[in-house]
Formats: structure tokens, C-alpha cells, sequence
């Protein structure tokens, strides 16, 4: 049985700055990277939203609010069904991956490599035989200053930014699938909207022809209305096009063949009651993609950390061993185990300085990621601020068409009761259909986007109700 051991310390350079090189290093190894929070690092919080608007009601995941169980239904579709989705879960599932990486080198690394090796005729004729050997290695790095836990803890840091991820792409999802069903709401009833519009233009086509014949009304009139009534005729093809459109986009959303053949979202819903949107502070800790952001920093926080102690000394374990000879049999024989054990230090003296460049590296990765938080803070305001304002304005919006709606209908039935009359011409009588239809078709519109912007709302909250 041989048994040795060493303890050596390998330099990297040719010249000795041991004593302030292990100074330096003992200094970093105290280190550890800054305790953050999410409000102070953000930057100018402010205590309450400017538009307190929407400040009532109950709490409450936002999908609920619409109390639909057409729309839990087609976001759960989606929810299983979509393939950027997918895609996301696999990078949460390539991040958990890389943590254990990360904390397989705090622990002992072993090999085994089993040979066998036939010798054959020698120098002077002679037959050596069969050659068994059973030999090992393992290599042990200590973590005495932290560098390995703090790599484990970037890769940690960074499976939480991509559960995140996760998290705001089921969101994200979840709301454009709810908007594009409203899409597609919208579009089967604008396509309603035009078809009942060509059936009172029809009405008044054989009006004008049946006053025609009588000899009441000129053949200049009947074109004019055969003419409007071509023009809804193209507006309804034109509508049918947008709501092919937007089914083939839910379908796609749903992780279904764009075959147009969707019969859901046949009508806009009504408009959730108003929500409580909370405070700013609170929002850093509810979106996700703010929470993903933080999570990323604070990896690049470990990630500096750990290049900070790489000017440390790094003492390693490692031992070589096994067992061999010419029978099978004889490498369980005790006699046969041979093994060294060494102890090794390795402390950079001089690397080009390619260490302090990857601690400026780091450093300045932080910066970006620190700047970055930020920024998505302020947008992520932003946002939240701006649905607020949009809800008030969308709203005034919506009441003045449904106002402008039920003037432009009783100016419609006026019209035709004065052109039966003979009291005003044909054109008019065609304004008060094209201002019937637009009106119908803007008051739509105006639904759709206060419902859209209501999900958007949801959305910049972190998916608060």
C-alpha cells in the first residue's frame, strides 16, 4: 500500500506578490453582495397613483371579474395549448438545470475507469498475459472564501427570473387571449351591424323605385340609392375579412390550425365594476416582469461576488487510486489497492490582468442590470397610469356615442318619414343611414377598446382585481 501526500501552492506568474495578493484576498472574501429592495432600488416610488379613479371594490383574480366561463375556458385552452409557452417552461426548465451545475462543484467529483489489457509476446518471447485494473480519481475543490456558493446562488437568482418569465408569459397570454376574443366579439357584430344596415338600405332602394315608377322620384335618385346600398355591401365584405382575421389570431393563440371555424365570442361582455389598484410599492412585488428584472439583478450582484473571490487562493483535494492485476479475481485482494492523497493551493499572481477585467465586467453588468430595473419600474408606472387615464377617457368616449347613437336613429326614422312624404330629398335621407351605421359601428369600437384597455389595466397591475 503506497500512501503520499503533498501540499504545494502553484503561482501563475513569474514573479512573488504572495503576501499582497492573499492581503487583497482576504479583504474580498468578507464581501458579500448588497442587500437590495425592490422599492429603494427602483428609484422615486411614488406613495399613491395619480389617477385614484378606480380605487373600489374587491380583490380578486382579474379573469374572475368578467365572470365568464367562455373566457376561463378559452385562456385555459391557451394555457396548455400555446407553443411560445412552451418555450418559456423549457427555459425554466433549462434554469433549474443550471443550479444544479452550478452546486455540483461544491461537492467531491469522482471517475472510475475499469480497464483491461492483453499483453502479448514480449522481447524475449515470453507471454505476459492479461493486465485488470480498477482505478479512481477524485478532485475536491474547498469553498473556503464562498466563490462556488456565490455562482450557485447567481444560477438560483436566475431560475427565479425565469420563473418569472413563466409567470408574466401566462399572464401576457392570458390577457391577449381574452382581447382577441373581444376582437373577434367586436368584428361578428360589426358584421351584425353592416348586414342590418344593407337590409334598411334594401328598404329604401324599393322605396325609391316604387316612388320611381309611380313617377314621383327621378331615376337619379334610384341610383343614388342602389349606389349607397353597394357601399354597405362592400363595408360588409370588408367586415367579414376583419373577423376571419381575428379568429384565425385566437386560434393561433390557442395552439389551433387558423381555420376560422371558432364559434366562441359572439358577444362584448359588460364592463367589469371598477378595481382597486393598490399602491406603486406594491407593484414592484406583484408584476412579474419586475420581479424577474430584480431576480436578474441580484444574479449579477452573485455573479460579481464571485469574481471578486477568484483572487483568492483555491485549496483543492485530490486523491488517485485503485486496484490492479493479472487475474480478475485479485483486484478485491487488499494488497492490490494502491492511493495518493494531495492537498494543492492555487493562488493567481499574475493572469494579464484578465481577473480585474472580469470584475469590471461583472461590475459594469450590474450597472446595466441595476439601470435596466429601473427602467421597466418607471415603464411598468407608466402603464398603470396611463389604463387609469384611458378608462376615464374611453368612458366619456363610449357616452357620447351611445348619446350620439340615439340621435342619429331618431334623425333616421325623421328622414324616411319626411322622403315618403316629399318633404326632404334622397340625400339626406342617405346621410341619416351612413350616420346610423357609423354611429353603430364607433359605439362598437369604443366598447371593445374600454374592455381591452380594462384587461390592459389587469395587466400592467401584475394581475391584480
Amino acid at each position: 500500500m503506497r500512501i503520499k501526500f503533498r501540499f504545494a501552492i502553484r503561482t501563475a506568474g513569474g514573479f512573488s506578490k504572495t503576501p499582497l495578493i492573499l492581503a487583497l484576498g482576504l479583504l474580498a472574501a468578507c464581501a458579500t453582495p448588497p442587500e437590495r429592495d425592490p422599492a429603494r432600488t427602483a428609484h422615486r416610488v411614488p406613495a399613491r397613483w395619480s389617477n385614484p379613479a378606480a380605487l373600489a371594490g374587491a380583490v380578486r383574480p382579474w379573469l374572475r371579474a368578467f365572470a365568464s366561463p367562455e373566457l376561463d375556458g378559452l385562456v385555459g385552452t391557451a394555457l396548455v395549448g400555446n407553443f411560445d409557452l412552451k418555450a418559456v417552461a423549457a427555459r425554466v426548465a433549462q434554469a433549474r438545470a443550471q443550479v444544479r451545475i452550478a452546486g455540483a462543484e461544491r461537492l467531491p467529483q469522482v471517475e472510475l475507469a475499469p480497464g483491461f489489457q492483453h499483453l502479448g509476446l514480449v522481447g524475449n518471447g515470453e507471454v505476459a498475459g492479461n493486465f485488470w485494473e480498477l482505478p479512481f480519481n477524485l478532485s475536491w475543490e474547498l469553498d473556503l472564501w464562498g466563490r462556488i456558493r456565490s455562482t450557485r446562488q447567481a444560477a438560483e437568482s436566475e431560475a427565479l427570473a425565469a420563473g418569472s418569465d413563466l409567470e408574466g408569459a401566462a399572464l401576457s397570454l392570458g390577457a391577449r387571449t381574452v382581447q382577441a376574443c373581444f376582437e373577434l366579439a367586436e368584428t361578428r357584430q360589426q358584421v351584425g351591424v353592416v348586414e342590418q344596415s344593407i337590409a334598411e338600405r334594401q328598404a329604401v332602394v324599393e322605396l325609391v323605385r316604387g316612388r320611381f315608377q309611380l313617377g314621383l322620384g327621378s331615376g337619379l335618385d334610384l341610383s343614388l340609392a342602389a349606389t349607397d346600398l353597394n357601399d354597405a355591401e362592400a363595408q360588409l365584405a370588408e367586415a367579414r375579412d376583419r373577423q376571419q382575421a381575428a379568429a384565425r389570431r385566437l386560434e393561433t393563440l390557442l395552439g389551433r390550425y387558423p381555420a376560422a371555424a371558432l364559434r366562441h365570442c359572439a358577444d362584448l361582455p359588460e364592463l367589469p365594476a371598477a378595481l382597486p389598484v393598490g399602491l406603486p410599492a406594491e407593484l414592484l412585488a406583484r408584476r412579474p416582469d419586475l420581479k424577474a428584472a430584480f431576480a436578474r439583478l441580484r444574479a449579477l450582484d452573485s455573479r460579481l461576488d464571485s469574481a471578486e473571490k477568484a483572487l483568492l487562493p483555491r485549496v483543492a483535494l485530490t486523491a488517485a487510486g485503485g486496484t490492479f492485476g493479472t487475474a480478475l479475481g485479485e483486484l478485491v485482494d487488499p494488497r492490490a489497492i494502491g492511493w495518493n492523497l494531495a492537498m494543492g493551493l492555487a493562488q493567481p499572481l499574475f493572469t494579464g490582468g484578465r481577473l480585474s477585467a472580469e470584475i469590471d465586467l461583472a461590475g459594469a453588468q450590474v450597472e446595466e442590470a441595476l439601470q435596466l430595473y429601473r427602467e421597466a419600474a418607471l415603464n411598468a408606472f407608466r402603464e398603470v397610469e396611463q389604463a387609469l387615464a384611458a378608462e376615464r377617457w374611453l368612458s366619456e368616449r363610449e357616452h357620447a356615442l351611445t348619446a350620439t347613437l340615439a340621435r342619429t336613429e331618431t334623425s333616421r326614422k325623421l328622414a324616411i318619414d319626411a322622403y315618403r312624404n316629399g318633404t326632404v330629398e334622397i340625400l339626406p335621407l342617405l346621410d341619416s343611414y351612413r350616420s346610423t351605421l357609423n354611429a353603430r359601428s364607433a359605439l362598437l369600437s369604443a366598447r371593445r377598446q374600454l374592455l381591452q384597455n380594462r384587461v390592459g389595466l389587469y395587466l400592467a397591475l401584475g394581475g391584480a382585481a
